[in-house]
This record gives C-alpha cells, sequence and structure tokens, in this order.
C-alpha cells in the first residue's frame, strides 16, 4: 500500500509549493529583516550624533559624560577625573544631550570652584613609620 500512494503523487502542480515559499519569504522579509535594518540605522545615526558633553549609557549599564571622541573611540568620564576609552559601538543610547549653553556654564563653573579634590596636606599628617620595638626581658 505504501508503494501505491507514491506512485499516484505524480500528476501535482509545483505552483501552490513555489508560492507559499515566496509567501513565507515575504513575510520573514517584513516581519524580520525589515525592522532590524531601520533599528540599526537609527542606532548608527544616535551614534553620529554623538558629542562631547553628552551623557551616555553603554551596553554595559556604565553612565558617563563623553569629554573626546573620534570616528571609532569614544572617551567617557565616568567620575571626576576617571576617564574610560570605548568604541564608538558600545555607546547604547544618548541620556542627556549637551547644549552650546550647558557647556559654558560648565566651563565657567570649572574657573570660578575650587579643585572638587584637592590634594591632602602633607604636612600635616602625623609621623606613620613604624618604630622598632624592643623587648627588654
Amino acid at each position: 500500500m505504501l508503494f501505491a500512494a507514491e506512485s499516484q503523487g505524480g500528476g501535482g502542480s509545483f505552483a501552490p509549493t513555489l508560492l507559499m515559499m515566496v509567501l513565507l519569504f515575504g513575510a520573514m522579509y517584513f516581519l524580520f529583516i525589515r525592522p532590524n535594518k531601520k533599528r540599526r540605522q537609527q542606532v548608527e545615526e544616535m551614534q553620529r550624533s554623538i558629542g562631547p558633553g553628552d551623557e551616555v549609557l553603554t551596553i554595559g549599564g556604565l553612565y558617563g559624560f563623553v569629554s573626546e571622541i573620534d570616528d571609532e573611540k569614544v572617551v567617557l568620564e565616568v567620575s571626576p577625573g576617571v576617564f574610560n576609552t570605548y568604541s564608538r559601538a558600545s555607546i547604547s543610547r544618548v541620556v542627556t544631550a549637551a547644549t552650546v549653553d550647558d557647556e559654558e556654564e560648565v566651563d565657567e563653573d570649572l574657573a570660578s570652584e575650587p579643585e572638587a579634590h584637592p590634594a591632602p596636606d602633607l604636612e600635616k599628617k602625623p609621623d606613620l613609620t613604624a618604630k622598632k620595638v624592643i623587648d627588654q626581658d
């Protein structure tokens, strides 16, 4: 019986199968490929628009302010005086964009404020050198 069923299927057309394959490819294009392409273009545009002073979030979850940027690298200030270098592609999103007014205010604030972390006064520290203790019996 199994052989009889196989020999009868020779009269069908290939058109329905081809149509089904084309519809499946079209559905995959509109559901997967096209949205990913749009999302990738949006990310590339965001990464091109990054400039000094912007607060950004890296793909690793680190927040920082952009201090320098070139075609491939971004230098982030993650804490006052602490700079990390990342690839431009590792920037996930811009949290706040810097404006020209913000940059001028920051420069004025830095000029008027004393140093955020002053150097410790070494002359006021007590002498912490080790002293030799001699046991006397």
